[in-house]
């Protein structure tokens, strides 16, 4: 990826290459076709809701082990997608590497790129397969309670293990969002979440694995969703199109090229991820009531933040086509269009959620257990300051995939290191312990608890969300070429 003059050259569409989600008016002028984009981003949100739905299964699964175990489960999600981001990149990248070929027309680049990462997918295998042995050493800075990092673990070693899975799935899931054929990864989510919610039955309270059932389940289940995706990739008709069965050999130029685009693509996500890891940890350490109700809530935002996705996900796709085609300022149409309909569909449902918390936290505990209604109490709270965070969450995801589209990824990766460590850490710690209470003493310390933290969270995204948009707005975007 090179950059070319610092002033970008105004678009030129090519005409044998049309332009997505577009429509002539009657002027003549050409106008969005918000059903074309209604038709490309309504399967991906159905299909971002089933990894929702598959999230809030583990969790009212493992909710049902106890507290301690929920607190666990909090303690290491993060921290686990962490890791899975930074060194998955490759499987993020092919999403944008396949809708420009699209665009273009080159599609036996398309599949050439999903089966590089593919290959890349294999590389990283030992790096998780240690990252699943010291997963004790990972957790000890964290000072956790001695129950809860034993739950804590029996999840992290399989969800290591399991990850390249979960990286091999992303990427052939991107070929097909990335040609505009996101039914395919509909049909393949709702098969891993169906599998993944009988073997959480089965080997968490039938086989007795307790929280490492929920790991192993969620691996079993993926690894369904990749077999069955590879067998619609090598269908005949895609066979005939992008020569899904002839580009299957490993390519050392193209592997790098990926990993180049990919690598800062997941540490964009990873840094977001890993100020989330230190933020889930430090309302495990306020206590199993603050962690267990954090990653409820955390759960519960998932049904805004994943239909979100797919949305977002949308103008990546539509944004990757227009670039291919050759029109860089379609492509910033496109991607307007999609950040407004992203930030207006999550601010509502985050509302709805909220305003429905009294009766839906009560789903997520054991009413049996001695804690539950001080889970369901605080939860209640939190969720008034989700609903802000969703509406700005909606900003920030809309702004990352269109840039995400245009392979602009080195600049938002610097925004997101500099602001969730710089920034929502250290104001989350500030906000959330009381002074003896945190990690360290070198900062003032305010002591609101789990309010604190989640309204340092809100604080990060808007000034987040602001700097991805204002990226978005520049021409910086336009001056990269894959």
């Amino acid at each position: 990826m090179t950059d070319t003059t610092s002033t970008p050259a105004r678009s030129t569409p090519r005409p044998d290459r049309p332009l997505p989600a577009r429509r002539l008016g009657a002027d003549g002028r050409a106008r969005i076709d918000y059903r074309a984009i209604t038709a490309l981003a309504l399967p991906l949100m159905v299909n971002s809701s089933l990894q929702a739905v598959i999230s809030l299964t583990d969790t009212w699964f493992v909710g049902h082990i106890s507290t301690t175990a929920m607190a666990g489960m909090a303690a290491i999600f993060w921290l686990v997608f962490f890791f899975v981001m930074l060194l998955g990149g490759v499987g993020l990248a092919v999403q944008t590497f396949v809708a420009q070929a699209e665009g273009s027309r080159r599609r036996w680049r398309a599949s050439h790129s999903t089966w590089v990462a593919l290959w890349g997918s294999v590389l990283i295998l030992p790096v998780f397969a240690a990252l699943a042995w010291f997963g004790e050493s990972v957790l000890a800075p964290f000072g956790l309670d001695t129950g809860v990092q034993e739950h804590a673990l029996d999840y992290w070693g399989p969800r290591m293990l399991g990850a390249p899975i979960g990286v091999a799935l992303w990427a052939v899931l991107g070929f097909f969002n990335g040609i505009s054929r996101p039914r395919v990864t509909v049909m393949t989510t709702a098969l891993v979440g169906g599998v993944n919610a009988v073997l959480n039955q089965v080997f968490i309270f039938e086989l007795g694995w307790g929280i490492a059932g929920a790991a192993w389940a969620t691996n079993a289940s993926m690894l369904c969703g990749l077999g069955f995706s590879l067998l619609v990739f090598l269908r005949p008709d895609l066979r005939l199109t992008y020569k899904t069965h002839l580009t299957w050999r490993p390519d050392a130029a193209n592997l790098w090229r990926e990993f180049r685009l990919g690598l800062p693509m997941g540490a964009m996500y990873a840094a977001d991820l890993f100020g989330m890891a230190l933020f889930s940890l430090m309302q495990v350490r306020l206590g199993e009531v603050d962690g267990a109700t954090t990653q409820i809530v955390v759960m519960l935002t998932s049904i805004a933040y994943m239909p979100g996705v797919g949305l977002a996900l949308a103008g990546t796709t539509l944004v990757g086509q227009a670039i291919g085609a050759g029109d860089r300022d379609w492509a910033r149409e496109l991607g307007n269009s999609v950040i407004g309909i992203t930030m207006g569909y999550m601010g509502a449902i985050g509302v709805l959620v909220a305003a429905l918390g009294p009766w839906v936290m009560p789903v997520f505990v054991n009413a049996g257990d001695p804690q539950a209604a001080q889970v369901v109490q605080l939860g209640v709270v939190l969720l008034w300051v989700a609903a802000g965070y969703q509406l700005f969450d909606g900003l920030q995801l809309a702004s990352g995939f269109a840039l995400r589209g245009a392979g602009d990824v080195r600049v938002p990766a610097a925004i997101f290191l500099l602001l969730s460590w710089g920034v929502f850490v250290p104001l989350a710690h500030m906000l959330t312990f009381a002074p003896g209470e945190g990690w360290f003493d070198g900062l003032p310390q305010f002591g609101l608890g789990a309010v604190g933290g989640w309204l340092g969270l809100l604080a990060y995204v808007v000034l987040l969300s602001g700097a991805l948009y204002l990226r978005w707005r520049s021409n910086g975007w336009r001056k990269i070429r894959l």
